[in-house]
């Protein structure tokens, strides 16, 4: 399906690039849409941008509605390679 998904963001690197992490999954991306960006921020992930930064709660609501709609694991399969 590919929706955007919260991710924090568990380190940065050169190049407008970050590693962001969601259960267990770790994935470099691309933070070059974003004005500022720190360690611990949540950032919504789509085909391996960052496209907005969203508070904690917002985050955490949102993986909660994604898993009772039976899409997360779907979404963190695609995003891992099918290894979830």
């Amino acid at each position: 399906m590919c929706l955007a998904i919260p991710a924090i963001v568990t380190a940065l690197e050169d190049d407008d690039m970050a590693v962001v992490a969601l259960e267990g999954i770790k994935k470099r991306i691309s933070v070059a849409l974003l004005d500022e960006i720190e360690v611990g921020d949540y950032v919504l992930v789509h085909v391996g941008y960052a496209l907005h930064k969203v508070s904690p709660e917002e985050a955490e609501r949102t993986l909660q509605l994604m898993a009772e709609a039976g899409i997360l694991k779907e979404e963190l399969e695609e995003i891992s390679g099918g290894a979830a």
